[in-house]
């Protein structure tokens, strides 16, 4: 069996790393990804797809990505349900990033020098 997905888009949003209370670092990108074809307009539609990178890789991304880096990210899907108060289930999808491949050379943070 097989449960891979690469994508290559823009990220939509400064990443942010959030630390767990259990000291793990995640972090939740939005990669803008551009369809293949041209809508009825003619021009071409985007996807926003949520990525959710852990540890290493959240770091990273936090301190050389920002709003429109672009990037590959290989990754897996994985889905989770949420209940809603009516007694209603909610089927989720995400992709989880496996690893990241930076396109564009745009270090965001400076070291910090004394």
């Amino acid at each position: 069996m097989l449960n891979q997905v690469i994508l290559i888009g823009r990220i939509a949003h400064d990443p942010e790393l959030k630390t767990l209370e259990d000291g793990r670092k995640v972090s939740e990108i939005s990669l803008a990804v551009q369809r293949a074809f041209k809508n009825l307009d003619g021009e071409y539609d985007c996807d926003f797809i949520k990525i959710v990178l852990w540890e290493g890789l959240a770091t990273s991304t936090e301190n050389y990505c920002k709003k429109g880096t672009m990037i590959a990210v290989k990754g897996r899907l994985q889905t989770w349900k949420k209940e809603l108060d009516d007694d209603a289930k909610l089927n989720m999808l995400e992709v989880i990033g496996e690893r990241i491949t930076y396109l564009q050379n745009s270090k965001v943070k400076e070291p910090h020098q004394e």
